[in-house]
């Protein structure tokens, strides 16, 4: 229940943003707003203040923002969108993505001011790392750490054997244990959540190869924090990043689904989404503050796509009609957003069932 709250919240602060980046630019520009919705109708309640209404709507996932003329009508008024000149319609439909990118940005900023947990790779970050610990990042199938219930992201801080304890607090040590206790009944010392808990397994004497006796991949971390005025540049920097290997994930995940027919890798839908934004809330805010980040940079990078429905196809619309010197015909476009939209639902129940499966 309280992951499917967090969810929630999650999702409307995302929309939101995003909404409010067309809805705040198109006010700039001089155009009218008939309605800023969250979620897509049937409406369930709403209010009207001024010009525009407010409403929330049955369907939460999605919301939208409706200004005059931005079917094509009324270019003769000159609070229609039709009405305005190029650039400002383009600003308009690119405000969302540059939104959810600044989001992104100032949450960033938050992690690094505050603290995050990383994977500490070298001297300096070593030096400056706090509450170090030994993390699982990884866990096999079938392993003997998946059997006895170890998480990702558990930390390890030591083992019994025969009563006697054996603290770690490296990554070779604790590799350099498990092999020397093969096959022996293990008690694993492990931080969870802020408790303590213990599981007891039996680390294999011959692991499938690259598993290793537990089946397990560890990494030293610690949190690490910054000034504030270094905090501000790494929250963009960081944002950069993140943002380019988006689109390089996407590049090859659809180069892969049109040339090959199939997925190079699992793609959540909301059931997927709201899973995993209640794991890192229940690690910790900024956790759950870096995952909000990745979702809002990846909502960015999938609606700049130039495809119908989505907000870069019809930003490519509105450069065609520029190039072309007169708008687009209507009926064209409408069913081109139609089939869009169609396919995007598809998707979106298709990616929602596989969520369903890997739950169950």
């Amino acid at each position: 229940m309280l992951t499917a709250l967090i969810f929630f919240i999650v999702l409307g602060v995302l929309i939101f943003v995003h909404e409010f980046g067309h809805f705040i630019f198109a006010k700039k520009a001089g155009m009218k707003v008939e309605e800023f919705g969250f979620g897509f109708p049937p409406r369930l309640w709403g209010i009207k203040k001024g010009e525009t209404t407010y409403s929330i709507n049955w369907i939460p996932f999605g919301g939208f923002v409706k200004i005059l003329g931005e079917e094509g009508e009324h270019r003769n008024d000159p609070q229609s969108f039709s009405a305005k000149p190029f650039l400002a319609k383009l600003k308009v439909i690119v405000a969302g993505v540059f939104m959810n990118f600044m989001l992104a940005v100032v949450l960033l900023m938050i992690v690094n001011f505050f603290g995050l947990r990383i994977g500490i790779i070298d001297e300096q970050t070593s030096y400056s790392a706090e509450d170090k610990q030994i993390q699982v990042i990884q866990i096999a199938e079938n392993s003997p750490a998946q059997i006895a219930g170890i998480r990702l992201l558990d930390g390890i801080m030591g083992f019994e054997v025969e009563g006697q304890i054996t603290l770690v607090n490296n990554v070779q040590k604790t590799q350099d244990f498990i092999k020397n206790n093969a096959g022996k009944a293990v008690t694993i010392l492990i931080s969870r959540d802020g408790e303590l808990v213990e599981k007891e397994l039996t680390p294999r004497l011959n692991p499938p190869e690259g598993e290793g006796a537990l089946g397990v991949s560890l990494a030293l971390t610690g949190v690490v924090s910054y000034p504030w005025y270094e905090a501000i540049w790494r929250g963009a920097y960081d944002a950069g990043i993140i943002t380019i290997n988006t689109v390089i994930g996407y590049g090859m995940l659809f180069k892969t689904l049109l040339l090959k027919g199939k997925l190079i890798a699992d793609v959540s839908g909301p059931i997927g989404i709201a899973n995993m934004t209640g794991q890192a809330a229940r690690i910790g805010l900024n956790y759950l503050m870096q995952f909000v980040a990745l979702i809002s940079i990846n909502l960015a990078v999938l609606n700049i796509i130039p495809f119908p429905a989505l907000d870069g196809g019809r930003a490519v619309l509105i450069i065609i009609e520029k190039l072309k010197g007169s708008p687009v015909n209507k009926k064209i476009e409408q069913g081109i957003n139609a089939v869009g939209f169609a396919l995007l639902l598809m998707l979106m129940i298709y990616v929602t069932f596989k969520d369903i499966v890997r739950l169950f």
